[in-house]
């Protein structure tokens, strides 16, 4: 029971960040199964995998209810969608080939260092000079390269990455936070069929899992997100955004300190 009202909880929290800030809440859900699968016993080996593929699992859930709240605002940009999705479906699919190769310590390390650069980008809303418009084609293919590899390496659903980047190119906030969570949607599908697949034959899954994926898990998270996730998108327009994600980013910080202790020791 307590195992169950954990996944809940996370769906809570990452439906809320979906909605609110265009994130799929992976970069919350990441740390929480990790912790929550260490405790239940599973395999350390595959421990980072199944956190990984699980929240991308969840994540094609929360976004969908996110981006389709987001919609009904007028919030989402589907020519971005459009153009970005090829780049999506490179990028995701690479990532979780490449993180399917790597060891627990190395994902570790990695989502620690992700954890980091996305807290610094919130508190002081550091950005490179850009043009303040979209790319062309090429440039939209290789941005959705970047961000689906990287999504898929972290288990998130790349609203920390999207986001700014709409931003940068003269999108204004609303509509680059619900842009960012149809995004989402790609990324975590295409992620969690990669996961899946690099999962089938590995050694040491728990009992419930199909591949990297643990399904009662991604039940758990699913269901809570997904009602939650609607909720946040109307407060998006209705609360201060940048304020919010400074409280975030303090959040992250502590995660990020908190894991990268566990790893040193």
């Amino acid at each position: 029971m307590e195992i169950w009202l954990t996944y809940c909880g996370a769906g809570l929290i990452a439906g809320m960040l979906a909605g609110l800030l265009g994130v799929g809440g992976g970069i919350i859900i990441v740390p929480m199964l990790t912790f929550t699968f260490t405790m239940q016993h599973f395999a350390e080996p595959v421990v980072h995998h199944l956190a990984l593929g699980t929240s991308l699992g969840t994540i094609i859930f929360t976004s969908f209810a996110s981006f389709r709240a987001h919609h009904q605002h007028g919030a989402v940009n589907w020519q971005v969608v459009r153009r970005i999705t090829p780049g999506i479906l490179v990028g995701t699919v690479a990532g979780s080939y490449v993180a399917a190769s790597l060891s627990t310590n190395i994902l570790r390390g990695f989502f620690i260092a992700f954890t980091y650069y996305v807290a610094l980008q919130m508190l002081t809303g550091i950005k490179p000079k850009g043009s303040r418009q979209l790319p062309g084609i090429s440039g939209m293919f290789s941005v959705g390269t970047g961000i689906g590899a990287v999504s898929s390496l972290v288990g998130i659903g790349g609203g920390s990455m999207s986001v700014p980047f709409l931003a940068w190119c003269n999108i204004s906030m609303h509509n680059a936070i619900g842009t960012s969570a149809a995004i989402g949607f790609p990324i975590a599908l295409f992620g969690s069929i990669g996961f899946i697949a690099n999962g089938l034959a590995a050694s040491g899954l728990p009992k419930g899992s199909l591949g990297y994926i643990y399904l009662p898990a991604m039940i758990g998270i699913s269901v809570t997100s997904f009602l939650v996730a609607p909720m946040g998108a109307r407060l998006a327009h209705r609360l201060p955004v940048g304020q919010l994600k400074k409280i975030f980013a303090c959040l992250l910080l502590v995660i990020g300190t908190r894991m990268l202790y566990k790893l040193l020791q």
